[in-house]
């Protein structure tokens, strides 16, 4: 076993939730090989033509990372595990939220501007059987249009991606989203509140809402108030210098000031370190893929090697 494999611990807690079949011919290439390349590549950031011969094929690691982050297995995958978690009772849904910039390689640039291809397979789409339905010829992996469409935004020192995500109170990512770099906090807060999911072992609808939150000023808008005294979420987001003075120059008619926790708003450091966890991953620390679903699959199967080892 080399530096950064799946110890057999880790693989048996994956190993039942994977794909058993490609939906094209025949079984998947050993799943385990394959991983332990995707995991190397994202721990090291080496060009995926450039992986050790041990893993096999780059074409077939590469092969299989770009579909499964199309597909949504890396997500799904994800989700497994932290149900896992939260049936042994070993999440602390004191959440934090935040996002961090990352900057974009050179050869992140330059992907086409049309759409993504469909996950259907080639035989599926020249076929077409009349009458027959095909639900994976429909099913497009999102990006296409340009920079702005692959999550990829300018700045002063060049391209730039954000990552905005919610982090547990273990220091562990819940839910993911990229957008271009200039993007705001704010208008990806409801976003990442909407994909934080995790399924139930058993019966019983997923988990979404968190026993409380905490956020920096970046959230501190009414919107963003709003959406958490409409689903009910305890929060802790400190009041901006602006929006304090004037609310004092409005007196009575500005209301009283929000609720402000101090201690509660200590454990927010829990998500900084969650983004510090995921950039030891160098192909996150650095984006390297051109497609912005392929990126955040990357970072997906980062978020899932530190639950698997936490």
């Amino acid at each position: 076993m080399g530096r950064g494999d799946l110890t057999d611990a880790e693989w048996e807690r994956l190993r039942p939730h994977l794909p058993a079949g490609n939906r094209r011919c025949g079984r998947w290439r050993d799943h385990r090989q394959v991983i332990d390349g995707i995991l190397h590549r994202v721990r090291t950031g080496v060009q995926w033509r450039d992986l050790p011969e041990r893993f096999g094929p780059w074409k077939t690691v590469y092969e299989r990372h770009r579909l499964w982050s199309a597909d949504g297995t890396w997500e799904r995958l994800l989700q497994r595990v932290q149900a896992e978690a939260d049936a042994d009772g070993d999440i602390d849904w004191d959440i934090s939220v935040d996002s961090t910039i990352v900057r974009s390689h050179q050869h992140a640039a330059g992907a086409r501007n049309d759409p993504p291809p469909t996950l259907a397979s080639k035989r599926e789409r020249a076929e077409k059987t009349p009458g027959r339905d095909t639900p994976e010829e429909s099913r497009r992996p999102p990006g296409g249009g340009g920079a702005e469409g692959e999550g990829l935004g300018r700045s002063r020192g060049g391209f730039t991606t954000k990552i905005h995500l919610s982090a547990d109170g273990r220091c562990r990512p819940l839910s993911l989203i990229i957008t271009p770099g200039q993007r705001a906090d704010c208008t990806q807060f409801e976003p990442v509140l909407e994909k934080l999911r995790v399924p139930r072992i058993g019966p019983g609808r997923p988990r979404t809402k968190p026993d409380s939150l905490a956020a920096d000023k970046a959230y501190s808008n009414g919107p963003c108030r709003d959406y958490l005294r409409k689903r009910g979420i305890r929060h802790t987001i400190p009041e901006k210098t602006d929006t304090r003075a004037a609310r004092l120059r409005r007196g009575a008619r500005g209301g009283r000031p929000p609720g402000f926790d101090e201690e509660r708003y200590k454990k927010r450091n829990t998500v900084e370190r969650a983004i510090n966890k995921l950039k030891h991953a160098r192909a996150v620390a650095t984006r390297y893929d051109k497609r912005g679903y392929i990126y955040l699959g990357t970072v997906t199967a980062a978020s899932l090697a530190i639950w698997l080892r936490t």
